[in-house]
């Protein structure tokens, strides 16, 4: 086989199909568009979601809920994730810009910390905001909790 050998696979090559040309084409007439009707016309088009006059599904489904716009996404932490970034990054302060240059959070997220497990000793945080336990027990452990 060389490349002036090649041909297409049979069925894959066809005349296109020209329609409006006359009655001896075969697509004169309604020119393959059926008879009357919105698609049959000229410039005929559709909004998105048309449903051809049916009530369209963004109008049936109802609408539920209320989506806070002033609402501050908090990124969370609990004391045992401290220490595994502590050990991790081998530094006791814990400060948003520090989180996000270890890849634990985005440099745009407000850093929440809450109490769950154990302060390691002699934690520095500072961050947006710390649960009242979660400050009670990094005091307790010898740290210091500065909120931004």
């Amino acid at each position: 086989m060389e490349l002036h050998n090649l041909k297409p696979a049979k069925g894959a090559v066809h005349k296109e199909k020209r329609i409006a040309r006359g009655e001896g084409s075969g697509h004169g007439g309604t020119s393959t568009k059926g008879h009357k009707g919105q698609k049959a016309r000229s410039g005929a088009k559709w909004k998105r979601g048309f449903e051809g006059g049916q009530t369209p599904m963004h109008r049936r489904l109802p609408k539920a809920g209320f989506k806070n716009i002033n609402r501050v996404e908090f990124k969370i932490f609990n004391l045992d994730q401290l220490r595994d970034f502590v050990e991790l990054a081998k530094t006791n302060e814990v400060s948003m810009e520090n989180l996000s240059k270890f890849g634990f959070c985005k440099s745009s997220d407000q850093v929440k910390i809450l109490a769950r497990g154990e302060a390691p000793s002699n934690l520095t945080v500072k961050v947006r905001a710390c649960s009242e336990s979660a400050s009670e027990k990094i005091k307790a452990a010898g740290g210091s909790v500065e909120t931004i």
